[in-house]
C-alpha cells in the first residue's frame, strides 16, 4: 500500500511550483530570492539547456552506458556534426539541410569507429579509453585546421526566431494588470525536440524487436549471435544512432549558442555527468541527470557565480555517495 506522504509531497511540491510560476511574488519573495523574471529566466534557461544536454548524453548512454564502449571522441562528433551542419546550413541557405548533415557526417564517423576501433577492442576499457582520447585529440586539431578558431553562430530559420508568451506571471501592473514572461521560441523547440528523442528511443529500446537484440547483444553476445542475428550490425547500428544524435545536437546547440573550439571538451564533460548521475545505459536517467545538471548550471550562473562550477560536481558525488550505480541505474 502506498503512504501517504508518497502522494501528499510530490502534490504540495507540484501546487507550490505552480504558484512559483502562475501567481505575482510579495514583496518578502522578492526580497529574499530576487526579481521573479530573473528567476523564472533562469529555470526556463535550465530546463531547456537539459534537453540539448539529454541530446548529447543519449547518444553517448547508448554507446558508453548500453554497450559499454568507452567513446571519449563523443564530443568531437558533437563538434564535427555542428561544423558539418554549418557548411550545409550556410551554403544551400536551408538550416534543416544543415541538420540533417550534422546528423549522418557523426553518424557516419561513428560507424567508421565502430568499424575500426571498437570492434577490435571489445571489452578491453583501457585500451578503448587511451585510443578515443587520442581520437579527440586529433580531431580537435583537424577541426582547428579546417575551420579555425573562429565561433560560428548558425542563422536561426525565420519560423523560429521570436518569442512567445508564457503563462508566467512576472508582474502586476497598477491598474491589476498581469506582465506575462516572453520567452525564445527557439529554445522551447529544442526542449521539445529533446522530449520526442527521448520517447522515441525509451519506445525503440523498450518496446520493439530492435531494443530487445540490442539489450540481449549486451547481456550475451555468444547467446544472440547464436541466434542468427548478426550481432556487428546491430552494434553498428546503434553506435550510428548514438554518434548521430552527437551530431544532430551540435546543430541544435550551434543555432541556440556559437560553435568553437572547446565545445567538444564542455558536452564530453556534460555527458559524462549525465550518465553518471542519471545511470548508464538508461533513457529516462539521462533525462533526470540532464535536468538536475541542466537546472544546477543556470541556477548557479544566476545566483552563486563564483560556484556554480562546483555544483554540478557536488550532484555527481551525492549520488555517487548515496547510489553509486546511478539514479536509474541498474546494480552491478
Amino acid at each position: 500500500m502506498t503512504h501517504p506522504l508518497r502522494i501528499a509531497l510530490p502534490a504540495l511540491a507540484a501546487a507550490l511550483l505552480l504558484w512559483l510560476f502562475l501567481a505575482a511574488w510579495p514583496d518578502w519573495l522578492v526580497a529574499a530570492i530576487g526579481a521573479k523574471k530573473i528567476f523564472a529566466n533562469t529555470i526556463f534557461n535550465g530546463v531547456t539547456l537539459a534537453g540539448l544536454y539529454f541530446l548529447v548524453a543519449s547518444g553517448f548512454t547508448l554507446v558508453f552506458g548500453l554497450m559499454r564502449n568507452v567513446n571519449l571522441a563523443h564530443g568531437s562528433l558533437y563538434l564535427f556534426g555542428a561544423y558539418v551542419g554549418y557548411e550545409v546550413a550556410e551554403r544551400t541557405g536551408f538550416w534543416l539541410l544543415g541538420v540533417a548533415a550534422g546528423f549522418l557526417a557523426a553518424a557516419f564517423a561513428g560507424v567508421l569507429m565502430q568499424v575500426l576501433v571498437f570492434r577490435r577492442m571489445e571489452g578491453d576499457d583501457l585500451r578503448q579509453t587511451l585510443v578515443t582520447i587520442g581520437i579527440s585529440i586529433v580531431a580537435a586539431d583537424l577541426m582547428l585546421a579546417f575551420w579555425s578558431g573562429n565561433t560560428y553562430q548558425f542563422t536561426t530559420p525565420d519560423w523560429l526566431n521570436g518569442a512567445v508568451t508564457t503563462p508566467v506571471v512576472t508582474a502586476v501592473k497598477a491598474d491589476g494588470t498581469a506582465v506575462l514572461m516572453k520567452y525564445p521560441l527557439y529554445r522551447l523547440v529544442v526542449l521539445g525536440a529533446a522530449v520526442l528523442i527521448g520517447v522515441a528511443l525509451w519506445l525503440l529500446l523498450n518496446r520493439t524487436r530492435i531494443g530487445m537484440m540490442i539489450r540481449a547483444g549486451v547481456d550475451d553476445r555468444a547467446m544472440l549471435a547464436a541466434t542468427g542475428v548478426n550481432v556487428h550490425a546491430v552494434f553498428a547500428i546503434v553506435f550510428a544512432i548514438g554518434a548521430g544524435l552527437a551530431g544532430f545536437a551540435g546543430v541544435v546547440g550551434g543555432t541556440a549558442l556559437s560553435i568553437a573550439p572547446g565545445e567538444d571538451v564542455r558536452y564530453l564533460l556534460a555527458s559524462l555527468v549525465v550518465v553518471i548521475v542519471g545511470g548508464m545505459g538508461s533513457i529516462t536517467g539521462a533525462a533526470i541527470g540532464a535536468l538536475l545538471i541542466g537546472l544546477a548550471e543556470q541556477i548557479g550562473l544566476a545566483y552563486f557565480p563564483t560556484y556554480a562550477v562546483v555544483f554540478t560536481f557536488v550532484i555527481m558525488v551525492a549520488v555517487l555517495a548515496i547510489r553509486p550505480q546511478g539514479i536509474m541505474g541498474r546494480p552491478a
